[in-house]
């Protein structure tokens, strides 16, 4: 079973929805718990070394990274997909590796 991390980004975020939607997302981030590499899928170009899964109705994305010689899923954001928004998850991912804010 690996251990779950969030990463500050996740927490504050996770912290400032609802609290039906927090349960939601808290009941996915745990399914991570048991094999993360069948939940989720890879994601490519410059996010290739994460992985994102749905939740709440498709509309929320977890992005996580797994940490195979610890035995860790670090969960690193959560947002709303918004294709072609400049607030879309995906698109905030992509500046906050650019700008190597989950750097180890």
């Amino acid at each position: 079973m690996y251990t779950i991390k969030l990463t500050p980004v996740a927490a504050e975020y996770i912290n400032k929805l609802d609290k039906k939607s927090q349960t939601q997302i808290i009941k996915k981030i745990e399914v991570l718990k048991n094999n993360p590499t069948e939940v989720g899928k890879q994601l490519k170009g410059n996010l290739k070394d994460y992985r994102s899964t749905r939740s709440i109705g498709q509309r929320y994305r977890i992005i996580y990274k797994i940490m195979e010689s610890q035995i860790l899923v670090v969960i690193v954001a959560i947002g709303i997909r918004k294709d072609g928004d400049k607030k879309d998850i995906y698109e905030l991912m992509k500046k906050y590796v650019k700008i190597g804010l989950f750097n180890q």
